[in-house]
């Protein structure tokens, strides 16, 4: 079981870690929602709870909760420039379907 960030991304988080002047890591998990059933939802961690999943990636912890491992396992997460356009992109290999807005996926 592992979450990972590329080195792109690790980069991005530690930058905006430093610009905030506090957290420890990345949370990632799924919520309930859109076309397809499940969303990611990414924010700071400023404290690792005792139930929390912790993986070092590049220097960055990423946290996860244990309900959201299950969607998540095996994920790399990347940071990418496309033209004008930037963002995280999930590289999920338990996904199965994605809607058409690309907001949400099922497993």
């Amino acid at each position: 079981m592992a979450i990972t960030l590329t080195e792109s991304a690790a980069k991005h988080v530690a930058g905006f870690l430093q610009k905030r002047g506090k957290g420890v890591g990345l949370r990632l998990g799924v919520r309930t929602t859109g076309c397809s059933g499940l969303a990611y939802k990414l924010e700071f961690v400023d404290e690792i709870k005792a139930e929390d999943l912790r993986f070092e990636s590049h220097g960055i912890n990423v946290v996860v909760d244990p309900k959201s491992l299950p969607y998540l396992d095996g994920t790399e997460l990347d940071f990418a420039r496309e033209g004008l356009n930037e963002g995280f992109k999930f590289n999920n290999p338990n996904v199965k379907d994605e809607c058409g807005c690309g907001e949400s996926f099922n497993v």
